[in-house]
């Protein structure tokens, strides 16, 4: 089997990538930095998709049964849109004919910040920022590319991605907060945690490139826990007693309203939202096409965490 990997040397990508390497694949993936930490059936392209050309990509798509487009621009601007669409299109134009199937890194903040009841794949979608926006129409032109014939596709959308080698600091921090004694919650019981370990993650895309089933079909991915359950969780792999402290959202916003512009200060809306929000992600859909079950459990996965953020 011979697999190509945008973004192989992100928190994602690298997951997937080893993955394969494991199992004795051939493997392409594109790098901007020209390296990758596995040796053997990896074969590295030093390629920027913000600036290569289409022409520059054949040789990493040729002959590839799927292609992982996994890479984007997360926090910088003033690429993010030649990197999410314009890359895309190149390596769509690349691709189109010489791959088998094309599965996309999504994202469920294409649906937008959903405050409460249960977003599934037919959700409107409403993104909200430059990133979220970028992955609408970066998802909307794969799927008509292949619309046209140009190759198999399958998109997973997965929500809060984590796991012991994150970048995700807003866990990192709620971590930090519990073990200081600091955390408290905000708002009613039963506010909804919702986050997927990345190893799920990554047995969903496998699933999305070789199940008959997945080709042009739209998954979301994640796991929920209540607020509380989340919060415990942590707690507990802390070896901390549990938050028992609780403030009123409206007073809480009001500070965060106030004070949040503030460098540093815990508290902005942002969070708050994420610590009040009740939305629920379904994953009936992909459970019920593709058998697909997590393969590690949130709490074993928080616990997970909690252990690298002690070794760090």
């Amino acid at each position: 089997m011979k697999i190509a990997i945008t973004g192989a040397t992100g928190f994602i990508g690298s997951k997937l990538a080893r993955h394969y390497h494991e199992r004795g694949a051939t493997v392409h993936v594109l790098s901007r930095q020209g390296t990758m930490p596995l040796e053997g059936n990896i074969k590295v392209f030093q390629r920027d998709l913000a600036k290569v050309g289409a022409d520059e990509l054949g040789g990493f798509v040729d002959g590839c049964d799927i292609l992982y487009h996994c890479s984007a621009e997360i926090r910088n601007h003033s690429v993010m849109y030649a990197t999410n669409v314009g890359g895309t299109q190149k390596l769509i134009e690349a691709a189109t004919g010489r791959v088998g199937r094309w599965v996309q890194l999504s994202s469920t903040g294409v649906y937008g910040s959903r405050r409460n009841g249960v977003v599934t794949e037919q959700t409107v979608l409403n993104p909200c920022g430059k990133y979220e926006t970028s992955k609408v129409e970066s998802d909307a032109m794969v799927v008509a590319a292949a619309l046209s014939g140009a190759f198999e596709y399958s998109i997973l959308r997965p929500s809060n991605v984590f796991g012991s080698e994150m970048k995700n600091q807003s866990l990192i921090g709620l971590i930090a907060m519990i073990q200081r004694g600091m955390f408290f919650y905000i708002g009613k019981v039963g506010a909804t945690a919702n986050y997927i370990h990345v190893d799920n993650v990554v047995a969903a895309l496998v699933l999305c490139a070789t199940h008959p089933d997945a080709n042009g079909q739209i998954y979301s991915l994640s796991d929920q826990r209540t607020m509380e359950q989340f919060v415990t969780t942590i707690a507990d792999a802390l070896g901390k007693k549990e938050p028992e402290l609780r403030l009123p959202e409206g007073l809480v916003r009001i500070v965060a309203q106030v004070f949040g512009g503030i460098p540093k200060f815990p508290l902005t809306e942002s969070r708050v939202n994420a610590l009040t929000g009740r939305a629920f992600y379904s994953t009936a859909k992909i459970e019920h096409q593709l058998d697909y079950r997590h393969v590690i459990t949130m709490e074993d996965g928080l616990r997970e965490i909690v252990d690298s953020c002690r070794i760090c």
